[in-house]
């Protein structure tokens, strides 16, 4: 692919001493990304060197990878997996740095590249330096002792973080930008950063340990009222919790209190009353992981560490029963971590008494069931499909004997024995019995669900990015080309129509043909948008590389793809472009387009669905149009999805699911 080939030119790849040896030798500076074979050079930072090198264009500016296990001079950093940028001038280490901290890496290789024209236009003498993080650790390994260094910048998977938002008030006086800037000088790391709208479903969803105070109606009007910027922030420096860090930087809640007690903190200097109090910081750790799911579900802190699987696996269904949910929740979620299981798709939700007996549909006489109702309906239940090779049996093990007593006695090390409830004979934690059963369970808590996916126009990699929707595992229920009249654009992003950057929307929506597309998949829209990347292509080459916006788009406008942000603006948006699908497609149509099928098959099917390219130009709005509903804008898109998305779930009659009684079943 086209995007490859840019890697490939930006970087030389050094796997040999005899190719180190040469890059050693070339003029200017040369900045090296070391990595392990098993884990693969850090592909978080590829936009930001390709970024750095068109601007400044320069010669002795020179970007590689290498491959510590085939260099000698590079032993001490085999067995690492962090990521680490060693800097070299006339064959000498000049500086180190650790993590893919952008800010930290475009400042170091500017300050790099001047200090070694200087060296080579004026004679001044190189600073050669050691990397003090080796030296560190073969004094721990001889000492036992823990000297941290200060030059050290990383975000570990283990680092504390926190969501943040700027409100609605604050974004609409243009302030957002201000924030930032100030929220990156003081010392945070922004991990991730969308700008989006809630609706009032969300934004109850949201706030609902709120629900039950006074002004928590007037909260969720005002939250849904205009976009929000939501950010996930942490910390660099030293080993410090940032959630009260970042609690401390914005100030109180009450803003005169703020003022008052801290004048120089984010709500005194933008915030005007008790609910407009300009920004939210999560408020303790299990609140943070929460707003990150709610927010950013496909969220990774080891963007640079991921690698493809390279054996195949299976999926098992986990499901961490209210009490355990509400008291264990984190530590559960390390556990699994740990034991190497993979959390492909995760969902709180409360149950309601139907989807209860729907699910234990072959238990509902057993003389437990009413013990098993009310411990499933008496608050949230964490629903994770895990992924491992023999996740099931795998999984089973780890659970331990399904009554809480025996696993004690048995098994203490268990999860069922370690997280058990007093005087309850059920435990806290499912799993599937068997590789059909864990698909079928799947299916009930996360149904295939439909999504809307537009091509945008002009977008020069169509093909491939189609042949990356059928490698990711999505059906194409339904495909065509469309031309947007002016009419339909406007509608569409009616709600803009005071932006100022409205009329520049529609006219590049209307510039040519669109690609629509409806794509079915468990898990659908969150999938979708997993693919597609950020919002801002800047930000998906920093945190998303190999998504589709990365990879393909050019700015914040034409980014390439588009996607609804949740299951209910996805039906709207389907309507609106294809009015009722099953309308559309008669019984007799062609079945939706499967992944194995061959991309010559695709061609034919868009061909046969679409209009002609001139009968699309003269295509006016379809009959639908008059009932849709609003849209939001893709710049506003979001990463979360109600709970009332779940209420229809529905389950084969054979699914014969763990109701964690001890009962032998």
């Amino acid at each position: 692919m086209a995007a490859k080939k840019k890697e490939i030119s930006l970087q030389i790849n050094i796997n040999n001493d005899e190719q180190w040896s040469e890059a050693l030798a070339l003029k200017g500076l040369l900045v090296v990304d070391v990595y392990q074979q098993w884990c693969g050079p850090c592909r978080a930072v590829v936009g930001l060197f390709r970024k750095i090198k068109n601007e400044l264009g320069d010669e002795l500016l020179h970007f590689a990878t290498a491959e510590a296990d085939g260099i000698e001079a590079l032993e001490m950093y085999r067995g690492k997996c962090e990521p680490t940028f060693l800097f070299y001038a006339g064959g000498e280490l000049v500086s180190v740095l650790r993590g893919p901290n952008a800010p930290l890496l475009q400042k170091t290789i500017q300050e790099e590249l001047s200090n070694e024209k200087n060296v080579l236009e004026h004679g001044g003498a190189r600073r050669a330096v050691k990397d003090e993080g080796l030296t560190e650790e073969e004094e721990v390994n001889d000492d036992t002792e823990d000297h941290p260094h200060d030059e050290d910048v990383t975000v570990p998977t283990d680092k504390s973080y926190t969501v943040a938002i700027i409100k609605p008030d604050v974004v609409a006086h243009g302030k957002a930008d201000e924030i930032i800037m100030k929220i990156q000088d003081a010392g945070f790391v922004i991990l991730a950063h969308e700008e989006r709208t809630l609706t009032e479903a969300e934004a109850q969803d949201f706030y609902q340990h709120k629900a039950a105070e006074p002004y928590f109606q007037e909260l969720v009007q005002f939250m849904s009222s205009g976009p929000s910027h939501v950010l996930v922030i942490s910390k660099t420096e030293g080993c410090e919790d940032v959630i009260p860090a970042w609690r401390e930087f914005i100030g109180p809640a009450d803003v005169e209190e703020a003022r008052r007690e801290q004048p120089e903190s984010l709500r005194a200097q933008y915030g005007s009353e008790s609910l407009l109090n300009g920004l939210h910081g999560s408020s303790d750790r299990e609140r943070a992981s929460r707003e990150l799911a709610f927010f950013f579900p496909n969220f990774s802190f080891s963007v640079w560490d991921s690698r493809p699987e390279e054996e195949p696996v299976e999926r098992t269904l986990a499901l961490v029963r209210p009490d355990a949910a509400r008291e264990n929740r984190e530590e559960i979620l390390s556990r699994i971590r740990q034991a190497g299981f993979r959390v492909a798709m995760q969902k709180e939700l409360m149950l309601t008494e139907e989807q209860v007996r729907l699910f234990y549909s072959t238990h509902v006489e057993e003389e437990y069931f009413n013990s098993l109702m009310e411990n499933m309906t008496s608050g949230l239940v964490l629903a994770l499909a895990l992924v491992k090779e023999g996740a099931v049996e795998h999984w089973r093990n780890i659970l331990g004997p399904k009554d809480p007593i025996k696993a004690k006695n048995e098994q203490p090390d268990s999860l069922r024995a370690q997280f058990s409830v007093e005087n309850s004979s059920i435990n806290q934690l499912h799993g599937s019995s068997s590789s059909e059963e864990a698909e079928k369970e799947i299916s009930f808590f996360f149904p295939p669900e439909d999504t809307l996916a537009v091509i945008k126009p002009d977008t020069q990699h169509k093909e491939e990015i189609l042949e990356e929707i059928q490698a990711q595992g999505f059906t194409i229920s339904q495909l065509k080309d469309t031309i947007l009249s002016r009419e339909m654009a406007e509608e569409f992003y009616k709600e803009h129509r005071e932006k100022p950057f409205f009329s520049q929307l529609v006219d590049y929506m209307c510039r040519g043909p669109c690609t629509m597309l409806v794509l079915t998949k468990e898990n659908a829209v969150q999938e979708w948008r997993a693919a597609m990347g950020p919002t801002d292509p800047d930000q998906a080459r920093l945190t998303a590389p190999e998504s589709l916006r990365a990879r393909f788009a050019k700015d914040v406008l034409e980014n390439a793809v588009h996607g609804s942000s949740n299951t209910e603006h996805a039906d709207q948006k389907i309507k609106f472009i294809f009015g009722d699908i099953g309308e559309i497609i008669p019984d007799t149509a062609s079945p939706p387009l499967e992944t194995e099928e061959s991309f010559a098959e695709l061609k034919n099917l868009q061909s046969s669905r679409s209009p002609s390219f001139g009968d699309l130009r003269n295509e006016t709005e379809p009959d639908t149009t008059d009932g849709a509903e609003e849209m939001n804008l893709e710049m506003t898109e979001s990463h979360a999805a109600s709970t009332d998305q779940t209420e229809a779930l529905e389950t084969p009659e054979s699914s014969q699911p763990d109701t964690g009684e001890s009962p032998s079943l």
